[in-house]
């Protein structure tokens, strides 16, 4: 009788197992959270560029990107942020930090840079011919006409879904003529899990 039991709580495991299969919609997602006084940005990460993916949901979760700020904002470009040199009280070091680790470059040809799309900043091709992405500092396209003299030579690895708003609000904020912002623009992040279908729901964005 035991034994009917198990046979009979194992076809029911693989069958809903199964199921789970047979409808991706279920699913979950990891979407990062970045947090400013301007707002909140709802990012999903693309499974074409693993190691920045998970990268990056590693760090928000971990609070890494927690008091760091968008150093270097240009109109109709970019906003760039991720660096923790932005926390400290040290003059023009922005730009210079990371984790202490780099990672290799990601591309796909039908991933391109577009308005919204996240990519991983990196040290010019000068000094790094492999194209290494730094392992925390970011950007977000602002261009409106997309950015494709960087496609193929920059990661992109993921893509805003909510909160462009916030976005060209931060890419509008006074700064130098380098891009430092006149005030500093803090983040703090986070990451929420929802299934496909309710990302669907949510951010009216479907997930191939």
């Amino acid at each position: 009788m035991k034994a009917m039991r198990f046979i009979l709580l194992l076809v029911f495991s693989l069958s809903v197992l199964t199921e789970i299969h047979s409808q991706p919609w279920r699913k979950k997602e990891e979407i990062a959270i970045i947090k400013t006084d301007f707002g909140e940005m709802h990012v999903i990460l693309y499974d074409e560029t693993p190691a920045h993916k998970e990268n990056f949901l590693k760090l928000c979760r971990e609070g890494f990107y927690n008091g760091t700020t968008f150093h270097r904002v240009i109109k109709n470009f970019m906003i760039q942020g991720g660096d923790p040199n932005s926390k400290d009280t040290i003059a023009g070091n922005e730009g210079q930090g990371g984790p202490g680790y780099t990672l290799p470059l990601e591309t796909d040809p039908h991933i391109v840079h577009e308005k919204g799309s996240l990519a991983a900043a990196r040290l010019g091709d000068n000094v790094n011919p492999e194209k290494k992405s730094n392992g925390s500092q970011f950007y977000i396209v602002h261009n409106p006409k997309k950015c494709v003299h960087l496609n193929g030579s920059y990661t992109v690895f993921g893509k805003v879904i909510k909160g462009m708003e916030v976005v060209d609000s931060i890419a509008v904020q006074p700064a130098s003529m380098a891009g430092k912002p006149h005030e500093d623009i803090k983040m703090s992040t986070e990451t929420k899990k929802y299934s496909l279908k309710k990302i669907k729901k949510i951010y009216n964005y479907e997930k191939l």
